[in-house]
């Protein structure tokens, strides 16, 4: 690690060095004494005088202030390495700290600026990546007197992307000028950044001048009509990420749902232990979870796809024999089928409670989920959800294709349709039900894998789901996969939108009043049974 250090320290002096603008003055002993040592105000003048001189030994210095490798005394800096030996922290040659010599130490504020300033100078020295987490580092920490870094950067800098963010970075260190027409440039300049950061620095600006605000009238209209500018593009990024997250919120709804449009739409099953299913799936996929930590902990980033099949079928099990043993003999008469599978979904509660405790249990996102791809600056799409929203397309691909080409779904649609044929023709229609029954149960477990990526896995999990998936079945009419889809997408994206305006709580309510409404106009939902079907 020492060795790549020096490794990269000396490319940073090698490339300080070979700048032909601004030649490079040496650091004196007292120089980097003021650095190490002293008032912290006192300590971030000299450290940035020494950045606006370029000095090759600065680099060297300020990794070894963060790495706790230096000594001083009255007169002078030493960094001492691992091994013992010293070197002058201005000049580089060996030297000898005396005994009374004592250690640097940096506060919070003295360690921000010591980074800062190793950002500052990859700048200039840096491969592409370096230069970009530089520009990323010194959004929050740019000042006046890290500009001639900035420009020396933007003289040498080659990629469109990056000269925009140091244009800006430029902007921001010259709002601070005491020359009006830079703050007037500046102010300009701004107008086409579009970050937070941005903002607030904006409204730091627009202050009182008695509160240290801009005092300069021709500036402070610059800086609000900037500041319009850069609201109305965060705006549109929030927008953005609300729809985003409605989505994704509509595709959990959607795979919750599904399930429960064939159990309840084409079987017409109200199913109460529905969410307890979605809960399964989410136990399973937690179980596989450990069993790759367990047994393959080098394949463990790879547990949710063995998850996901598992987590079917963990719930298509419970969901036959739920069948089998309850609700086959309970068809035609709903009252005694919501009541029998409420109380099936109290036995499952419980069941999981007592072998996994009442408490919510870990399940976490493989690497290749985590973080997110940035599309704005206050827009960045998680990974977890933009697979559950692929996740559901699949699933619905799925099940659209098994009701409509295959075998089991022409039996399916022959048994909900007309029973007493569908038998005459030689139907098991007892089999059916199970597999129809089973499937239903299946897709839910598919959600509570989905789910698991997104929320907490606890025995209540699908108490918050049940009631919904109920309102996304009914609203888009009982039987209708597309009707499925668009009321579930919807009211995922509607929800989002009335919480940013109302609350969560507020949102819900409003929400629960527009399906009661909509089903008395129309009670056959949006997509309604036409001809045969009927």
């Amino acid at each position: 690690m020492n060795a790549l250090r020096a490794f990269l320290l000396s490319l940073c002096a090698a490339g300080l060095l070979g700048l032909a603008a601004a030649p490079a003055r040496a650091m004196t002993p007292a120089q980097a004494l003021a650095i190490s040592a002293g008032d912290t105000d006192t300590r971030v003048a000299a450290l940035q005088q020494a950045i606006a001189a370029l000095d090759p030994r600065v680099p060297v210095l300020v990794q070894a202030l963060l790495d706790g490798e230096v000594k001083v005394d009255d007169q002078r800096a030493y960094i001492v390495a691992a091994d013992g030996s010293a070197v002058d922290a201005a000049t580089g040659q060996p030297a000898t700290p005396p005994e009374t010599a004592e250690d640097a130490v940096n506060n919070n504020r003295m360690r921000g600026e010591l980074q800062a300033a190793l950002a500052a100078l990859q700048l200039i020295t840096g491969d592409l990546t370096q230069r970009r987490a530089a520009i990323g580092s010194l959004r929050e920490a740019m000042d006046e007197a890290k500009l001639p870094l900035i420009e020396q950067a933007l003289a040498k800098e080659a990629d469109p992307a990056l000269k925009a963010e140091l244009e800006t970075l430029r902007a921001k260190g010259l709002i601070a000028s005491t020359d009006p027409a830079k703050r007037l440039q500046a102010a300009q300049a701004l107008a086409s950044s579009t970050t937070p950061a941005t903002r607030s620095l904006l409204l730091e600006r627009l202050k009182p001048a008695a509160e240290g605000g801009e005092a300069d009238p021709a500036v402070r209209a610059a800086l609000q009509a900037s500041l319009d500018g850069v609201n109305s593009m965060l705006a549109w990024g929030e927008r953005a990420g609300v729809v985003f997250t409605g989505i994704s919120l509509g595709s959990i709804l959607l795979l919750a749902a599904l399930g429960l449009a064939i159990t309840y739409g084409l079987m017409g099953v109200i199913n109460m232990a529905h969410g307890e299913l979605i809960m399964i799936g989410a136990y399973a996929t937690y179980l596989t979870q450990n069993a790759f930590r367990a047994w393959l902990p080098d394949h463990f980033d790879w547990y949710i796809v063995a998850a996901i099949p598992l987590s079917f079928l963990a719930a298509a099990a419970v969901g036959a024999v739920l069948e089998r043993g309850v609700i086959r003999f309970l068809y035609g008469r709903p009252l005694e089928t919501l009541l029998a599978t409420w109380g099936i979904s109290l036995v499952l509660m419980q069941g999981v409670r007592s072998l996994f405790g009442a408490q919510n249990v870990p399940v976490e996102n493989p690497a290749w989920l985590s973080g997110g791809v940035q599309i704005m600056s206050n827009l960045v799409l998680p990974w977890n959800r933009i697979a559950i929203v692929v996740f559901a397309a699949i699933v619905l691909g799925g099940i659209a294709f098994l009701i409509a080409k295959t075998r089991l779904g022409l039996f399916v649609r022959s048994v909900t349709q007309n029973r007493p044929m569908a038998s005459c023709m030689g139907v098991n229609t007892a089999r059916v039900d199970t597999l129809a029954f089973a499937l239903g149960a299946g897709v839910a477990g598919l959600a509570g894998c989905a789910v698991s990526q997104v929320g907490n896995v606890g025995p209540d999990l699908g108490q918050g789901y049940i009631v919904d998936s109920f309102m996304v079945v009914v609203l888009g009419g009982v039987g209708q996969l597309a009707g499925t889809v668009y009321a579930a997408l919807g009211l995922g994206v509607i929800n989002k939108f009335l919480e940013g305006w109302a609350g969560a709580v507020l949102a819900k309510i409003i929400v629960l009043v527009f399906i009661v409404v909509f089903i008395q106009k129309r009670p056959q939902g949006l997509f309604a049974l036409k001809g045969r079907e009927a």
